[in-house]
């Protein structure tokens, strides 16, 4: 091999290597490649600028990762232009990405390209505005100084110690005037910390709204414009500028959604990162990274400080928690009790509903009902359904045998038209169905035994007519509602936030919710309900929550109980009964059935792994014809590092074959069923 020296400047000699990384997504091609550097571009090439370079007969886009003394091939193709000189790919960086890629089966030019934001020339050549230095000696208290440890957390991160946690904060609306809620308070704290020592802080958050609430937040108290923030509604130009003041260095705290894990925050001191539960923070491109994990991975390189915090408890950080790898940071079940608003369970049994004519027609129990009626003289009362839309669900009156489609054999609702007229309507196919009667005992009389937002709302609308309706769902979300009496009836996810609390919650239909067909259908209820507590007054301010589902079912009694790190246990431990992630490590791999096949012909699993299928799945690529199958593969978690290689090495040959489909990996998937 040539081995090219590093240049002394001197005229004649080399100019000198670039490594770079090029958006080459082949498996079989997942490596830096080395170009030398043209005496015209000496002066422009540094570490983590963007060029463009010839590969394989057409050109690439990249980044500079390296400039070494030595190249690793003999002969070397020089640079064909640098597009900016700005380094926006910075080498802590290009460290994380090589790790994600390589813990999620996927390439660097994958994570790549979630990585850095498109290049905006404008802002790039505009002068940016200085950024404010964060002033972090006006912090609020309560959050983290309230709970076991909590104080010695935030000294360790004051102290530039790598300290790791995770926070099941407490679910109650604070209403002092600050409006701070216990968990952005716990994370303004973890914040100021770092800043007070010298260093940064990344804060990571599912959605806009509450990067938006953080950002307010963290500016009222640093100081305002000190806060830079990164997610999808910014446009191109906000985006880069934003970016840019981190990767100069001038923005020292960052808010944003999972992209802006990888954002290049210098002299990391903590990252917080809020409700890994929620699905917001798993990448639906490939290589499909998960934000917690990217967190996990940046904090043990980079040594800073991790907080993660929820109201309630994933199985994978009970995993971490378990063995010692995040310390638990919360109040006592007892504590939280005393402190949060009371739920209670209310049964929702034929018998309860005819106990009370006025609940019987909002299809509500009684004690949900009284919960509602009282609630009302106080403030607005939330109500959460499972589904949106009417009667999502219908079966025979008499018989209770499901209404099916007699074409595809998926589930009927019925759509409302107006005027008291109605359509029942297939869910799958979309046809309408006249003159409906059941297969099995002839009745035309149909009962909803899954009543969506609209007609609960509706419903409601005529037990309370006094009292203003309020409907929030996906379709239209409602952002806020004020502190007068009103009921408001709102899907998961789209609760809107009161201005002072609400005076009661009910939620509906908890069966519906954890019946369903998913690995993680009774902690993503759990979630979903404490988040519900969280929008609700204390009990010493009148709130209560009423649960309406089987009250001997576990999820529901460890939210009466308010217990999320004894429902993680609990939870964790029948993933490892059954052997589900995060018990084991566990691939999912996608593809049609013959490009399977030959996945499986080149593939070499370690001996300990063990094959679930494959099995046919449905496609969710709009217009596509081809069944999908999937296969699982499963192995002892200390061996998963074993199976991510394996899967890589079938990539990469059959990438370097040329072998025709497309294949799908996902590492210890979000749904599995």
């Amino acid at each position: 091999m040539m081995t090219i020296q590093q240049p002394d400047g001197g005229a004649g000699t080399h100019p000198g290597i670039a490594r770079l990384a090029l958006d080459v997504y082949l498996p079989h091609l997942d490596r830096f490649f080395d170009y030398s550097i043209p005496d015209r571009l000496a002066q422009q090439v540094q570490l983590g600028c963007r060029v463009r370079a010839r590969f394989a007969g057409r050109m690439a886009n990249g980044f500079v990762v390296g400039l070494p003394a030595r190249a690793e091939v003999d002969k070397l193709s020089p640079l064909d232009r640098v597009i900016s000189p700005e380094p926006v790919l910075l080498a802590q960086q290009v460290s994380l990405l090589r790790a994600v890629a390589d813990h999620y089966a996927g390439t660097f030019a994958d994570v790549m390209r979630l990585a850095v934001p498109p290049r905006h020339a404008a802002t790039e050549a505009a002068e940016q505005n200085p950024w404010p230095a964060p002033d972090a000696r006006d912090v609020p208290g309560g959050g983290l100084t309230e709970v076991d440890d909590g104080r010695r957390f935030l000294d360790a991160v004051g102290q530039s110690r790598p300290v790791r946690a995770h926070w099941c904060a407490l679910p109650r609306w604070r209403s002092d005037e600050s409006g701070l809620d216990d968990w952005t308070r716990g994370f303004v704290q973890a914040v100021g910390a770092a800043v007070g020592a010298g260093h940064g802080a990344l804060v990571i958050v599912p959605d806009v709204d509450r990067v938006r609430r953080m950002r307010d937040v963290l500016r009222a108290v640093l100081g305002p414009g000190c806060v830079a923030e990164l997610h999808s509604e910014l446009g191109p130009a906000a985006r880069y500028r934003n970016y840019l003041a981190v990767s100069r260095g001038q923005a020292r705290v960052l808010v944003g959604t999972r992209g802006a894990s990888y954002a290049p925050v210098h002299d990391l001191g903590v990252i917080c990162l809020w409700d890994d539960g929620d699905d917001l923070l798993s990448e639906p491109r490939a290589p499909y990274p998960h934000a917690r994990d990217v967190a996990a991975l940046r904090a043990t390189q980079e040594s800073c400080a991790l907080l993660l915090g929820s109201y309630a408890r994933t199985a994978e950080m009970q995993a971490w928690v378990t063995t010692g790898w995040l310390v638990p940071l919360g109040l006592a079940p007892a504590q939280t009790r005393r402190l949060a608003p009371p739920v209670r369970a209310a049964v929702d049994s034929d018998i309860d509903l005819q106990r009370d004519p006025m609940a019987a027609a909002a299809r509500v129990p009684k004690e949900a009902f009284e919960t509602i009626r009282t609630g009302l003289l106080s403030g607005p009362v939330l109500v959460q359904v499972p589904r949106a839309g009417y009667l999502v669900a219908l079966s025979c009156q008499r018989c209770r045998t499901p209404v099916r489609c007699p074409t595809c054999g998926g589930p009927v609702g019925a759509d409302r038209l107006g005027a008291g007229q109605r359509r029942l309507t297939c869910r799958w196919c979309g046809r309408s169905l006249n003159n409906w009667s059941c297969p099995v005992c002839g009745s035309r009389e149909l009962r909803a035994p899954v009543v969506g937002s609209q007609r609960t709302a509706e419903e409601l609308g005529r037990a309370f007519p006094s009292f203003r309706l309020v409907s929030s769902s996906a379709q239209k979300v409602v952002d806020q509602v004020g502190a007068t009496p009103a009921l408001v009836v709102a899907t998961p996810g789209a609760e809107p936030r009161p201005e002072a609390g609400y005076s009661a919650a009910v939620l509906l239909d908890a069966g519906l919710m954890l019946t369903r067909a998913d690995l993680r259908a009774a902690e993503e209820s759990y979630r979903r309900w404490l988040t519900v507590v969280s929008l609700v007054r204390s009990g010493d301010q009148g709130g209560t929550v009423s649960v309406v589902g089987p009250a001997e079912e576990r999820t529901v009694q460890a939210l009466v109980r308010l217990d999320p790190a004894g429902f993680a246990e609990r939870e964790l431990s029948d993933r490892q009964a059954a052997g589900f992630p995060p018990a084991v490590r566990m691939v999912a791999v996608e593809a049609d059935e013959k490009t399977l096949a030959d996945f499986r012909s080149v593939v070499e699993w370690p001996s300990d792994a063990q094959e679930l299928g494959p099995v046919p799945i449905a496609d969710s690529t709009p217009g596509s014809t081809e069944q999908l199958w999937r296969l699982m593969v499963r192995i002892d978690r200390t061996m998963g590092g074993e199976l991510i290689v394996a899967a890589r090495r079938a990539l990469s040959i059959r990438s370097a074959r040329k072998r025709p489909g497309a294949v799908r990996v996902r590492v210890d998937p979000i749904e599995l069923f």
